[in-house]
């Protein structure tokens, strides 16, 4: 109540225009203000309670890098995959028709752990489609590059040199032709321009 009362209808008066504005007064705010004045019910500066029991502990990297991750439930396909934001992911194959967990970084597709009621059971995998052809049946060889021949003459560059010449002999100058209607008249050279 207090926040709505005194930040927010300060903040709505004066019309936040992003989202990266309202968390910049909203921080300035509850250091300034918020955090600094006596609590009527304990009689205490709500900063210093926080921190009557000396420094917060900062978790542990895994931890916090755990409480970040994004998780979603998937039903294991006929095939042991799972789809991801439109990526297929192979899994264990005793787990095909069971719902699972699956958390990841959004940032980081390539590493997925499973989870099987809250049980880790390994690592989604990238799915690759690819074109299975038995081992006995000969392949056709690659066609070979066929070698350029260098001739050591440029045809194209000529060719563009050719067109640029002959578009340089005709070209019509419109500044030296004489303005229709002017001939004869005595109006100077600024009046014919127009």
């Amino acid at each position: 109540r207090y926040i709505r009362e005194r930040f927010l209808t300060e903040a709505e008066a004066k019309g936040i225009e992003s989202f990266e504005q309202l968390n910049d007064l909203f921080t300035s705010w509850a250091e300034q203000v918020a955090n600094c004045r006596v609590h009527a019910e304990t009689k205490q500066r709500p900063i210093d309670r926080f921190l009557e029991g000396g420094p917060p502990e900062l978790p542990a990297p895994e931890l916090l890098r755990e409480a970040f991750r994004w998780s979603v439930v998937r039903r294991v396909t006929k095939t042991a995959t799972v789809s991801i934001l439109a990526n297929r992911y192979g899994v264990d194959p005793s787990l095909v028709g069971q719902n699972v967990e699956l958390r990841f970084d959004p940032e980081d597709l390539s590493a997925i752990d499973v989870y099987a009621d809250g049980v880790s059971v390994g690592k989604a995998v990238p799915f690759v489609i690819g074109r299975h052809v038995h081992p006995a049946v000969p392949q056709a060889a690659p066609p070979a590059p066929h070698p350029a021949e260098d001739s050591g003459i440029d045809y194209l560059k000529i060719v563009a040199a050719a067109e640029e010449e002959a578009q340089g002999a005709g070209r019509i100058d419109y500044r030296e032709l004489p303005l229709p209607g002017f001939e004869g008249d005595d109006h100077d050279e600024e009046e014919q321009v127009r």
